[in-house]
C-alpha cells in the first residue's frame, strides 16, 4: 500500500484552511500555505529553476511547481516562458481563475497533516539511507506501489531511507518539500508482500526523528480519499491543518 498519494503530480491548492495548535511554539505556520514556493525559494534553490514569479525544480528532481502570487497579473506569462505552451503546471496555494484559453487539466482533493507533541520519533536500526546507486531499486517499488511523482534525482530532495528483505528493497520514505522549519515526508510505501507488517510506520517515525534533529517539524500530503492513511497518520500523531485540492492546469497552446 502507498500511504502518501499525492498521485497527480502536483502540489495542492488552497481549498479551504483549519488552523490548529503549531506543532512547536514559535514555528511559522504560514510557509505551508504554499510550501513549493518557500522550499523552491530556500533549501532547494540550487535544484530549481525560474524567476521571481515562478520557480519549478529541475524535471529530473521532481515535477512539482510555485508561483508567489496568483494575484501578480504577470504571473501567467511567467508560466508559459518557463514551461512553454501547451504544457502542463501544477496550481499551488490557491485555486485561481484561469485566463482565456488556459485549462484545468487535473484536479483532486487532499488533506495536508502536521505533526502535533503526541508525535514520537525513533530511529530504526534496520533502515538503509538509499542514495544515487538504489535510484533504480527506488524508481521500480514506487512504480509497483504508486505514492505519488518521483523522478531520479528525486532522492536528492532529502534523506531517503529503505528497508530490505532478503536484499530486495520492500518499503520507503523521505523527505520532500522543505519550507523553513518543516520537511514533509513523502514517497510512503511498501511493496504489496509485505504490507500490514508496520513497515511504514517504522520509516515515518524514523524519517521523522531525523528532522527532529535538525530542529523541523514533519508534515505530510495525501489524497482525502485514503482514509487509511490518514488514520494511520493521525495515531501516529499527525493532525489536518488544511484541506487541500491537488491540480494542474495547462498553458495555451500557441
Amino acid at each position: 500500500m502507498a500511504i502518501d498519494t499525492t498521485s497527480t503530480g502536483a502540489p495542492a491548492a488552497a481549498h479551504g484552511t483549519t488552523e490548529l495548535v503549531p506543532a512547536a511554539p514559535g514555528l511559522e505556520l504560514g510557509v505551508l500555505d504554499n510550501p513549493a514556493w518557500h522550499s523552491l525559494n530556500g533549501r532547494h534553490a540550487a535544484l530549481s529553476e525560474g524567476n521571481e514569479l515562478v520557480r519549478r525544480y529541475l524535471p529530473e528532481v521532481s515535477p512539482f511547481a510555485a508561483v508567489r502570487s496568483w494575484d501578480d497579473p504577470d504571473v501567467w506569462d511567467a508560466i508559459i516562458d518557463l514551461v512553454g505552451p501547451g504544457e502542463l503546471f501544477p496550481v499551488s496555494g490557491a485555486s485561481p481563475v484561469l485566463p482565456n484559453g488556459w485549462e484545468i487539466a487535473a484536479r483532486g482533493a487532499g488533506v495536508q497533516l502536521v505533526e502535533t507533541d503526541a508525535l514520537r520519533t525513533r530511529p530504526d536500526d534496520e533502515v538503509v539511507v538509499l542514495g544515487a546507486d538504489d535510484v533504480p531499486e527506488m524508481l521500480a517499488l514506487v512504480e509497483r506501489t504508486k505514492p505519488g511523482p518521483f523522478a531520479p534525482r528525486t532522492y536528492e530532495l532529502g534523506r531517503y531511507v529503505g528497508i530490505r528483505r532478503e536484499g530486495r528493497l520492500v518499503a520507503m520514505a523521505g523527505e520532500r518539500l522543505q519550507p523553513g522549519g518543516w520537511t514533509e515526508i513523502s514517497a510512503v510505501c511498501t511493496d504489496a508482500d509485505h504490507q500490514r507488517q508496520g513497515l511504514a510506520t517504522r520509516l515515518v517515525l524514523d524519517v521523522a526523528h531525523h528532522i527532529h534533529e535538525r530542529g523541523e517539524r514533519a508534515l505530510l500530503h495525501a489524497a482525502e480519499a485514503n482514509t487509511r492513511a490518514i488514520a494511520i497518520y493521525e495515531r501516529l500523531g499527525f493532525q489536518l491543518r488544511r484541506r487541500t485540492i491537488f491540480g494542474a492546469v495547462r498553458t495555451p497552446a500557441r
